[in-house]
């Protein structure tokens, strides 16, 4: 099931839990069950590709301590922005995507701070690196300013770097 809607997700195509659901042989219940809502569904998905992503910038992150957060940061928001799926899916769904992705009560936000918050928390173990304030609040910083930058053209028009 997740990765017909991920096929779907990275193809531009909506993520239609009907057509999933037919593609699969299974009724739309037994999705909704599983996930609770499509936004659920979503959520999961740019969760899957978001790990990735995080693990991918990580890998190819250079320095130390702050410096190495920064650079693993710059990777995984300038990847979130270049992302033509993820664009494609604000276009289309701006008000549905930006709650997905940018409410603290949705599927993604939290655990993007979880992750961003153990990318801190890996680097104090690793390099001594000293956070100024706790890893879970500079982790809530980080991500609140990176939507701020990179889902601010949704919300406003705006495009640009």
């Amino acid at each position: 099931m997740l990765d017909a809607a991920r096929r779907r997700f990275l193809e531009g195509e909506r993520v239609d839990v009907r057509a999933i659901a037919a593609e699969l042989g299974l009724g739309r219940a037994t999705i909704y069950r599983w996930f609770g809502s499509r936004e659920q569904l979503v959520g999961e998905v740019l969760m899957a590709e978001a790990e990735s992503l995080f693990r991918v910038a990580r890998t190819r992150a250079r320095g130390r301590g702050a410096e190495r957060l920064l650079d693993t940061f710059d990777r995984i928001n300038r990847a979130l922005a270049a992302s033509v799926p993820l664009r494609t899916f604000l276009e289309a769904e701006r008000d549905t995507a930006l709650r997905i992705i940018t409410s603290s009560a949705g599927p993604v936000q939290p655990r993007a701070v979880a992750a961003v918050a153990l990318l801190i928390e890996e680097e104090v173990v690793k390099s001594g690196y000293q956070p100024p304030v706790e890893p879970a609040t500079l982790a809530y910083a980080i991500v609140r300013l990176a939507e701020a930058f990179i889902y601010n053209d949704a919300v406003v028009g705006i495009r640009g770097d």
